[in-house]
């Protein structure tokens, strides 16, 4: 499916805090470690891309780079993770400033398809997890190794997000990358030339809580 998320390839910051926190949930069973490529945060859905068009998907875009025009860049703060139902997952703030950017996003699907056909709920919080839970159990063993790791908070800058074809293999949410956009900045700069679009393969929309 076609879905915007902010994506933390390029962070290596983000990455060693969250290296400390895998040190140790390591020895733990239950959990599916997420690789630090695959560390997102989930934004905005669009449409699976067998529904969605190119036409529709450009004009999307187009739209969403308009909007964000007019955004600065976030500097996001991540402190501790905290153990969800699903998941163990930072809670990023400020979160207002990421609800400000994706309601930006769901402005400029409106632009195009209309408020009636704009996905998902307009309630969400801000948030990236760390691991994905993959059998029922108590929750005390993961809150003390979280608790147990002493590392400072990190505060990066987001100056981008992306526009995503999602897709999840081996407990883990993995994508191609469509298109990378500013914020605060004109410009989109495609990253899809080896998309392969026209799979006819449903692909369960990503639930709120991951």
């Amino acid at each position: 499916m076609y879905t915007f998320h902010t994506t933390f390839q390029d962070q290596p910051a983000l990455h060693r805090l969250v290296a400390a926190y895998h040190g140790q949930l390591s020895g733990l069973s239950g959990l599916d470690l997420i690789p630090f490529k695959w560390l997102h945060l989930t934004m905005q859905g669009i449409g699976f891309t067998d529904e969605v068009s190119d036409t529709d998907i450009a004009a999307i875009t187009k739209a969403v780079t308009s909007r964000l025009q007019s955004l600065e860049p976030v500097q996001l703060t991540f402190t501790r993770p905290v153990p969800a139902p699903e998941a163990l997952q930072f809670h990023v703030q400020p979160a207002d400033r990421m609800r400000g950017i994706r309601q930006a996003v769901r402005e400029a699907i409106a632009d195009v398809w209309g408020w009636e056909m704009v996905p998902d709920s307009d309630q969400w919080t801000p948030h990236v997890s760390i691991a994905y839970s993959n059998s029922d159990g108590p929750i005390e063993p993961y809150a003390e190794a979280l608790d147990s790791v002493s590392a400072e908070p990190v505060t990066i800058t987001v100056s981008h997000i992306q526009l995503i074809v999602l897709d999840r293999d081996e407990h883990v949410y993995r994508w191609t990358t469509k298109a990378t956009i500013p914020l605060h900045a004109a410009g989109t700069r495609s990253e899809g030339a080896s998309l392969q679009l026209a799979s006819a393969r449903r692909i369960p929309r990503l639930p709120e809580s991951r």
